[in-house]
């Protein structure tokens, strides 16, 4: 005991005296500052460095399936019981339209007060449908019909090269009660699958180093392609959307923390290089498998992990959902498109459907915007042209509160379950290693997890 202790202590000395440029967020803030000094200087070089972003992310969604796929199905035969399974999915599905209601209302609310459209008087004689086509035509086939039939994969191979995830989380499901059914003669088979996902949360700790590259690549790129005062005239969106996402987080989101017995900063600290990640990427699909890890670490139990917060990124948009009423009260007010009480209401009930609709589609909020207003005959579909230079700079803020809210989420519905160990989360959240955590580690190290487990005593709180 006083061995592992001292050892213990020891290694938590080593992280202590760790350089602080070895830590993977001070890599992505360094490269996200040089990437925005060379897209400054080097406007016309820095486009070309966005592959370098595109290739992470693509790196990421090679594992992303089967990770998903593995994690999902090694949780439902640790529940063991379809009953419990559906518990789980009833429980989050209420959490993330109950948020997502909430952060809908707020953009809306926030747009009507600041009117940041307001005075922009819109040319509609110079805008285009064609602009924007390659947005709007997709958005226009999320039908109610079409979204429930493109939950099931025409064949187990499509689903796994498109990435769909909605289609991966439901073929999951099946395989994991499936295999459950089959007792003692079905183990060998989730032994298999629990060794390949420690092997793919291997890769995908070997992808992960190339992240600050990644941000320097994306970084560069944005600024490279909108230096210059073309910003200035969207600066007051930029500002609504980012004040009001923070108000989210930290009010709603807070408040959901407090609740579950967690601190919202501390959480914020904990997950800070995947925000940062995030931020710099504009995905959230990269951090995906480093979530699970971390959610797990905190003592959420796999089970739950592996089921809500893979549904959360297709179900749970808090920053699309704000962004998307927003976005369409923008284009009304910079279109001088009068819309009543009545039409704004229409235009929050539109959203519920079209921010789940989009699932699988890149680019899901702004797709999701596009099928909103394609929906309805109030607010012009060309006036999207007027978001697609900027939306990549929303993009940011929604992708980082999607990120934090799918990790709230994956917290309140352990806590619903009573599968959150709470004094674990506040040890791991203040930077303790207990013994329940040590013990933890020893039982998850034949999953791989431990690769992520060191940033779990680096955490900053």
């Amino acid at each position: 005991m006083d061995a592992g202790l001292g050892s213990e202590a020891a290694a938590r000395a080593g992280a202590r005296r760790r350089p602080f440029y070895a830590h993977l967020y001070f890599q992505v803030v360094m490269g996200f500052l040089l990437g925005a000094v060379v897209g400054w200087m080097f406007p016309g070089a820095a486009g070309e460095l966005k592959l370098l972003a595109d290739a992470f992310i693509k790196l990421i969604r090679m594992v992303l399936a089967p990770v998903i796929f593995g994690t999902v199905v090694v949780g439902i035969a640790q529940m063991g019981s379809l009953k419990e399974v559906g518990r789980v999915g009833v429980k989050a599905l209420l959490y993330f339209e109950g948020v997502t209601t909430v952060a809908l209302l707020l953009g809306l609310a926030v747009v009507n007060v600041i009117k940041p459209g307001a005075g922009f008087h819109a040319d509609l004689g110079a805008l285009s449908v064609k602009d924007v086509a390659a947005y709007t035509q997709p958005g226009a086939e999320q039908t109610v019909s079409g979204f429930l039939m493109n939950i099931i994969p025409t064949s187990i191979g499509e689903m796994f090269v498109t990435g769909n995830m909605l289609q991966v989380i439901f073929f999951s499901v099946l395989f994991g009660f499936a295999a459950t059914r089959l007792g003692k003669r079905g183990r060998p088979l989730i032994e298999v699958i629990e060794a390949a996902l420690g092997a793919l949360f291997g890769v995908v700790e070997l992808i992960m180093k190339l992240a600050p590259v990644a941000a320097f690549g994306a970084m560069a790129f944005t600024v490279g392609k909108f230096h210059g005062s073309s910003l200035w005239a969207y600066g007051k969106l930029m500002v609504c959307l980012y004040i009001t996402s923070g108000v989210f987080v930290f009010g709603v989101l807070g408040a959901v923390a407090w609740l579950n017995g967690i601190s919202m900063w501390k959480f914020l600290g904990y997950i800070w290089d995947e925000i940062l990640i995030t931020f710099a990427t504009a995905s959230t699909e990269a951090v995906l498998p480093r979530m699970m890890e971390k959610m797990e670490a905190m003592g959420c139990e796999k089970a739950v992990v592996g089921l809500v917060l893979p549904a959360g990124y297709t179900f749970n948009a808090d920053g699309g959902c704000i962004y998307m009423t927003m976005g369409a009260l923008f284009l009304a007010q910079a279109t001088g498109t009068h819309l009543s009480w009545m039409d704004q209401i229409v235009v929050l009930a539109v959203c519920l459907f079209t921010s789940k609709g989009s699932a699988g589609v890149a680019g899901a909020a702004f797709v999701a915007l596009a099928a909103t207003l394609s929906s309805m005959s109030k607010i012009p579909v060309a006036s999207l042209v007027l978001l697609v230079g900027v939306d990549r700079f929303l993009n940011e803020a929604r992708a980082v509160t999607n990120l934090i809210g799918n990790g709230i989420a994956t917290v309140t519905v352990a806590r619903w379950e009573g599968a959150l160990d709470v004094g674990r989360a506040r040890g791991v959240l203040e930077g303790r290693r207990d013994k329940t955590t040590e013990d933890t580690e020893d039982t998850e190290s034949t999953t791989g997890l431990e690769t992520g487990m060191g940033e779990v005593g680096d955490a900053r709180v």
